[in-house]
């Protein structure tokens, strides 16, 4: 009996190996055009939404309810699509609204958007929510059906005005604690007054 090639049999095992574990090509063609066409969903979203002031489209990009992971204590909250709309319009109500997509990565039903909002505030409470600048921020959505059904965002927060808030709670704590003991001593103070007349 002849002795096999072990070229040919590492080549048989490589390509049994290719074939078990690769998707058919038409299967590979569907899942890229699936990506681009989520990725491009994610787009026209923030176009629509925050880079332009047609916030009326919400329902082109949102499943009627989805649920949403923000920064802070606000996690896994089921909301209707409506608030997506709601959140855009405050802003715009409240200055004028422009960002850029910096890049975007897709793997399966998720998309997940780098973008810089900025805006040029018209109120108080403008100023108060972004100073300026570019605001980072990545949001990361799972589509379903040509819809995003989850949010995760993720906000450079500390670039805005909101960490004045944070300053404010901080100073408002630290007077607390300091006036405490000024408190308890005025008090002594006036008890000693009292004793030595």
């Amino acid at each position: 009996m002849p002795k096999p090639n072990r070229f040919a049999v590492v080549l048989a095992l490589a390509a049994a190996a290719a074939v078990t574990t690769s998707q058919p090509l038409g299967a590979q063609a569907s899942d890229t055009a699936r990506l681009e066409e989520n990725k491009q969903l994610a787009r026209a979203f923030y176009q629509d939404l925050w880079f332009s002031r047609n916030t009326d489209k919400y329902l082109d990009y949102v499943e009627e309810t989805y649920v949403v992971h923000d920064t802070g204590d606000r996690k896994g909250v089921t909301e209707p699509a409506v608030e997506q709309k709601n959140i855009a319009d405050f802003f715009w109500a409240n200055g004028n609204l422009s960002g850029e997509i910096d890049y975007q990565i897709a793997e399966g039903d998720l998309v997940a958007t780098r973008w810089r909002a900025r805006m040029a505030p018209r109120t108080f409470l403008g100023r108060f929510l972004m100073s300026g600048g570019d605001l980072p921020i990545i949001n990361v959505f799972r589509f379903r059906n040509g819809k995003i059904v989850e949010i995760w965002n993720h906000r450079h927060d500390i670039d805005t005005g909101q960490t004045m808030r944070f300053k404010l709670q901080g100073l408002a704590v630290g007077l607390g604690i300091a006036l405490l003991p000024t408190a308890y001593a005025l008090r002594l103070r006036r008890r000693l007054r009292r004793a030595s007349r």
